[in-house]
């Protein structure tokens, strides 16, 4: 055959086809960069740049090696201090090794979970299948439910085990494709080329607050206040007796079932009114102790433990149970929590929650401050002028210092003490 003929405008095929894919790379990357990507980027060509729009822009660059062994994905924002998932998937003739940044393994799961610090090259390394083996392939549903590991090519005969390990606010639910299964990890011997699914799915986290819920505000020694203090909703007091409820100026009811006050858009209520006042205060604290007892024993989903050594100051916590041995602060940098509008947070804290002066709780995705509980077993104060959202239930003293904010409810098996401050509802 004459080599001439199979030049195109003076290059073989092979250079023309390297040309191209150039020339693809380079418009994607741009296209991409133009697009400011803030949400999940993909595409076949190896290289993926994502990006964020906001002041805290992060660049994640995917690649596979080789370029035919499969194709790469990301779900979720990469701003820092976010949580994204980096995902592999496969083609025909190959199976997945591992995340590589820098040549430094970061996971052996096709579905990789991370934390954004800074920008990134994440490389997804496959494999080809060799001659005479099967292949094993694994993905997971979600991708942000949970990581597997087993996949590869072995010798046919030989003994699989698959492992599925869920993320933290999922479980694992059951082995799909190739094989219907719920025993994890999944053993079989390997007679053909295998692709399975992990099945995850999120566990709704539910703390009933019960008739505690009721109430704004709600403490067993005492609720004090100095400066203009404004409370939206019902507060109260038990088995303490409306003495025990300060600064205020309280005015009773003609019922004497509760009191009402200038600086209260609603009812106060002690141990010591009316009738049926009393029986009512006596089952709502016992609903606050059960609710911080259920809350602080929660295991499912697995909680996070120990996360930031307890300093969450200028970070992005997504849905799900988090766990210190020790106290928890928030900067002045403040900290976000990302999620759903049906997403719910729990922080169980051994010591004491400490909000600097200035820090806000910032909620994006749609989360709700009704959904967020703060289970405190020391003290939980909130410096000046800090922005604080959600359910503090705290086994003792709950203090809120000049111009503190929050939104959600203080229940305290002590005391709370405010200054000037604001309380609304959580919605």
């Amino acid at each position: 055959m004459n080599n001439q003929a199979l030049l195109i405008n003076g290059k073989t095929p092979t250079q023309q086809r390297t040309k191209y894919a150039i020339i693809r790379s380079t418009i994607w990357s741009l296209i991409v960069l133009a697009a400011f990507c803030t949400a999940s980027c993909s595409k076949d060509n190896g290289t993926d740049i994502i990006s964020d729009s906001t002041a805290m822009v992060q660049k994640i660059t995917l690649s596979s090696s080789p370029v035919a062994g499969g194709v790469t994905a990301i779900t979720g924002t990469p701003s820092k201090g976010a949580e994204v998932v980096a995902t592999a998937t496969v083609r025909t003739g190959y199976t997945f090794t591992s995340w590589t940044i820098n040549g430094a393994v970061v996971s052996t799961s096709p579905s990789y979970p991370f934390i954004v610090t800074a920008d990134a090259n994440l490389v997804a390394n496959f494999t080809a299948i060799p001659d005479g083996k099967l292949a094993v392939n694994i993905s997971s549903n979600p991708v942000i439910g949970g990581t597997t590991s087993g996949s590869g090519s072995y010798t046919p005969g030989k003994e699989v085990t698959l492992t599925a390990t869920p993320n933290a606010g999922y479980i694992f639910t059951g082995w799909s494709g190739a094989v219907t299964e719920t025993t994890n990890p999944l053993k079989f011997i390997i007679l053909a080329n295998r692709t399975l699914v992990a099945n995850f799915t999120a566990v709704k986290v539910v703390v009933n607050l019960g008739t505690a819920a009721n109430y704004q505000i709600l403490a067993k020694t005492g609720i004090s206040t100095t400066g203009v203090t404004s409370i939206t909703g019902d507060i109260a007091v038990s088995p303490a007796a409306a003495t025990a409820i300060t600064g205020f100026g309280l005015t009773l009811d003609a019922s004497n079932q509760f009191a009402l006050a200038p600086v209260v858009i609603g009812k106060i209520y002690a141990a010591d009114y009316t009738a049926p006042t009393p029986a009512k205060m006596t089952t709502a604290v016992s609903d606050m102790e059960n609710a911080f007892s259920t809350a602080n024993g929660l295991t499912t989903p697995a909680p996070i433990v120990e996360i930031y050594a307890g300093d969450i100051s200028g970070k992005t916590l997504t849905a799900g149970v988090y766990k210190w041995g020790t106290g928890v602060l928030v900067s002045a940098a403040g900290v976000t929590l990302n999620g759903g509008p049906n997403d719910t947070w729990v922080f169980q804290i051994a010591q004491n929650l400490t909000i600097s002066n200035s820090a806000k709780i910032t909620l994006t995705g749609g989360a709700q401050a009704k959904n967020i509980f703060w289970v405190v077993s020391g003290a939980a104060t909130l410096g000046t002028n800090a922005d604080f959202s959600g359910i503090i239930l705290s086994k003792t003293l709950i203090s809120l210092n000049t111009g503190a904010k929050v939104t959600g409810k203080l229940l305290a098996q002590t005391a709370v003490t405010l200054n000037a401050s604001t309380i609304v509802e959580a919605k």
